[in-house]
Formats: C-alpha cells, sequence, structure tokens
C-alpha cells in the first residue's frame, strides 16, 4: 500500500486540467480523476481499474505530458501486489 502518499500541488493541477480538457481519453480522465480524489487524502490508494489506466497513458507515446504527469501520481499511489 502507498501509504502516506499524497498528490502533489503539480500533480493536482496537471489532473485538474487534464479532465477539463475536451480532447482528453477516457483512460487520461481516469488516471487524473483518481490522483485528483487522492490530493490531501494519505489513507486513500489507486483502484486496479485507475492503475491500469494510468500505466497505459504512460506508455502511450501520443499522450500529453500533462496527461503523463497525473498518471504517474495516480500509479505511485496504487497498492503494490
Amino acid at each position: 500500500m502507498a501509504k502516506g502518499k499524497v498528490t502533489g500541488g503539480k500533480a493536482a493541477s496537471d489532473a485538474s486540467r487534464t479532465l477539463q480538457s475536451g480532447s482528453t481519453g477516457a483512460r487520461s480522465k481516469t488516471a487524473a480523476g483518481s490522483a485528483l480524489s487522492q490530493t490531501g487524502a494519505p489513507s486513500k490508494t489507486t483502484s486496479s481499474k485507475a492503475a491500469s489506466a494510468a500505466s497505459s497513458v504512460l506508455r502511450d507515446g501520443r499522450t500529453s505530458t500533462t496527461s503523463k504527469s497525473a498518471a504517474a501520481s495516480a500509479l505511485s499511489q496504487a497498492r503494490k501486489k
């Protein structure tokens, strides 16, 4: 478990911009939503669905750096297997 981790200010800002963008894909928005929901909430962790979406976002070469920042934050707060 990613105990004690929270989404930082830059990642939260990037997540917000990702969610507001009309051209952002569903996987990016799932990861961004997860990251944004963990701002200031160290007890929350990323669900397996959101972690999978975040992983896909990070591997996709077409994804913006803003979306990747939010996805990386979400993935860093996922439960470890």
